[in-house]
């Protein structure tokens, strides 16, 4: 093994703190970037500079401020397009949610949205073939969504905890929107009709949501409820998964409050 003289990793430490790159210091002295790194770390640690560390508070466990309208939109994701994991060589999990690259305006909707409820955690894009995943890394992942388990959503039961029913009840048009840019659509549907004795052409938009989990399904239904939005479910196939918003009024309620995916 090559072991670097002592007066080597003083030029080394001498250049580091005068600001030159680790990877400038390893080319000129001809020394590994990884020993660089560790002896700038060394140093820094040897002079009392690392930084803390990172232990960001939680609204659950610590009671900090938490941004409840971005929250309500940020759990509706979840519950729609969202998942939590945790690899065996990782020391948190992460939350991913997967937004379609056809939707940007959605993608840094999410964004931001995570960013406000994770104001200390490092939020990032992972470009997917056709998407990316928005993702963020807790600790308190759990904490903020006790609806997380094994298995598939529609598998489980998906129930709010008291606190999250609070959220949604206070901010309920920021939660139907999560959930129609999550598993809904808009879209124009059409009908013919026999007007003076012609058949002509009928066009008129429509809201869509489509999850497999009754109990997701019924959290949007309830909430549609609550701000005055007429519904209905719709079948497709032997299956009743489908909520249809279809009578004029709602439709324009919805789009006030929603619109079309962007």
């Amino acid at each position: 093994m090559r072991f670097h003289e002592t007066e080597v990793r003083q030029q080394a430490v001498a250049r580091l703190r005068a600001g030159v790159k680790n990877a400038d210091v390893a080319r000129a002295l001809g020394v590994p970037v990884g020993t660089i790194g560790y002896w700038r770390h060394m140093d820094r640690a040897k002079r009392g500079e690392c930084p803390g560390r990172h232990d960001p508070r939680c609204p659950r466990c610590d009671g900090c401020e938490l941004d409840e309208a971005a929250y309500a939109y940020l759990l509706a994701l979840y519950l729609g397009d969202g998942h939590i994991i945790q690899y065996s060589g990782h020391r948190v999990p992460s939350l991913m949610i997967t937004c379609d690259d056809n939707w940007p305006g959605l993608m840094d909707d999410c964004e931001a949205a995570m960013r406000a409820v994770f104001p200390d955690n490092s939020v990032c894009r992972v470009s997917k073939q056709g998407c990316h995943n928005v993702k963020v890394y807790s600790k308190h992942l759990w904490c903020m969504f006790p609806q997380h388990g094994p298995g598939k959503k529609h598998e489980r039961p998906i129930v709010l905890d008291g606190w999250q029913q609070r959220i949604v009840e206070a901010h309920p048009w920021e939660f139907i929107r999560g959930l129609v840019h999550s598993d809904g659509c808009r879209i124009t549907n059409w009908t013919t009709r026999i007007v003076g004795g012609e058949r002509k052409r009928y066009e008129y938009p429509r809201y869509f949501f489509t999850n497999k989990s009754a109990d997701i399904r019924q959290l949007y239904s309830e909430t549609l409820d609550r701000v005055g939005v007429e519904w209905k479910a719709t079948r497709r196939g032997s299956e009743t998964y489908n909520i249809s918003v279809a009578k004029r009024a709602s439709v324009v309620l919805m789009d006030q409050h929603i619109g079309p995916k962007y």
